[in-house]
């Protein structure tokens, strides 16, 4: 199916632009002009075996053992699974439940890390990705462990494969970084662009589609201007930009303002023949499938209130929040710890918790949340009917009715009748309540228990 034949059936859209959403306070002044700069290695690294949506990896070392930065440590568990290599060298401390962002302690790689190594990536499996067929491809993208590094941490091999009875016309890159605070994904456009348009390429081989567009959000035009000026006369790849305003980074909120469609409920982007990627995971595979390396590291942004070095940095995955703290040297009291975004992160619980690869961020607050820098937030109070929530939704759901549903425990009747499902917890409806309802955590206990119901029942 040609997507041109569908552009008649949206000729109303304002390109760039989509329904609802906020404009919350961005606050990326404080790191968007910071270079990404490489953090210490921890003296202890706890990497999780689930850092991705799938099946978990399954460990292939023991406790004893030694391992050299870049070796496989374990391995993906069928085709929905991406295996987890070394950091660092040194010796596997232990192989134990640890803390994690969710908060449910996680099988995790504990590995001490040797202070005299030069910690370089000691196995590689160098190749040309162009010399390969697309099922070798998606086999390479696969063993280089690479998942989604805009947050969802989606397996990426997985979200390159087209299904047979699909086809992809057009791969959409996602440069918007619509979360407050965050710039890594602006610091990789900037300083990695060469990797950036390499995994492009690579990225329609696998794909299939005909075209590229890298959609940026007009607060980074100068990101949009450098990779114009990369492209080279053969390259089928644009770079457009799109209206500031949140959730713009969100997929179907993207696809919106670039192409005008609208992906079918329950469905996903292939469903109209698009494929989308963020730009640092294409960045990374960009350098990740010539070197035949395995990730990790990746870019995060350490940003807040109370520090005295927040910027962009280049972080060995499985390094502790509590060691970047350090480093960043949080200077005073905070209230809040968020791994990713304000909007959609999570605060943790425990300063053990390590970087993943799907950690896009570390913010620190000395606040309680920022959505309470708006105003005089912290207590709740009953909904007022003001329909301000309804007007923010980006997918045009009603989540003040939701709320009254989850009060009474009616989960069942929040998706049958309402489409729970299609809330993807961007955090708008929270962010404008006036009475300071927690509305997205609502809608994530209802989803667990539906999905724990229906796993019941099954």
């Amino acid at each position: 199916m040609e997507l041109t034949f569908m552009f008649p059936l949206f000729n109303r859209f304002r390109k760039g632009h989509f329904e609802h959403g906020v404009h919350p306070d961005y606050h990326k002044g404080i790191t968007c002009d910071k270079e990404i700069r490489r953090m210490a290695f921890a003296p202890r690294l706890i990497v999780p075996v689930s850092q991705h949506i799938g099946a978990p990896a399954v460990p292939v070392v023991k406790a004893g053992q030694e391992v050299v930065r870049g070796q496989l440590i374990a391995e993906a568990d069928g085709f929905f699974s991406v295996p987890v290599h070394a950091p660092a060298t040194g010796i596997v401390e232990a192989i134990d439940l640890m803390h994690s962002a969710a908060g449910p302690k996680v099988l995790s790689i504990v590995i001490k890390v040797y202070e005299a190594a030069s910690q370089q990536v000691l196995e590689s499996y160098p190749v040309d990705p162009m010399q390969l067929d697309r099922d070798e491809l998606i086999k390479r993208v696969q063993n280089s462990g690479l998942a989604g590094l805009g947050g969802a941490a989606f397996p990426s091999h997985v979200k390159l494969q087209v299904p047979e009875e699909k086809q992809a016309e057009v791969l959409v890159v996602n440069g918007c970084e619509c979360e407050p605070y965050l710039t890594c994904d602006h610091r990789v456009m900037l300083e990695q662009p060469e990797n950036l348009l390499q995994g492009v390429r690579y990225a329609l081989r696998i794909t299939g589609a005909k075209r590229a567009i890298i959609g940026i959000e007009d607060n980074k035009a100068d990101a949009a201007r450098l990779l114009r000026e990369k492209l080279t006369d053969n390259d089928p790849i644009s770079v457009e930009l799109v209206e500031t305003k949140y959730p713009q980074g969100a997929e179907k909120m993207l696809l919106k303002s670039l192409l005008g469609l609208e992906v079918p409920v329950g469905g996903l982007p292939i469903d109209v023949g698009v494929v989308v990627n963020n730009v640092g995971t294409l960045a990374q595979l960009g350098r990740l499938l010539p070197s035949g390396e395995g990730l990790t590291e990746r870019v995060i942004t350490v940003s807040g209130s109370g520090m005295e070095k927040a910027g962009n940095y280049l972080v060995p995955i499985g390094t502790p929040v509590s060691f970047i703290l350090e480093q960043v040297g949080v200077e005073a009291e905070y209230e809040e710890v968020i791994m990713g975004g304000p909007m959609m992160g999570m605060s943790i619980a425990s300063l053990e918790v390590p970087v993943t690869k799907g950690t896009s961020g570390v913010l620190v607050f000395r606040e309680r949340r920022f959505i309470e820098e708006q105003g005089e937030r912290g207590t709740r109070f009953p909904c007022i009917k003001c329909g301000r929530c309804v007007d923010a939704c980006p997918m045009r759901l009603n989540p003040a009715q939701m709320v009254w549903l989850a009060e009474k425990r009616e989960y069942t009747a929040m998706q049958e009748k309402f489409n729970l499902n299609s809330c993807f917890e961007c955090g708008c409806c929270s962010f404008v309540c006036p009475s300071n309802i927690p509305l997205v955590q609502y809608f994530r206990i209802a989803k667990s228990i539906n999905n724990e119901n229906r796993k019941a029942t099954a």
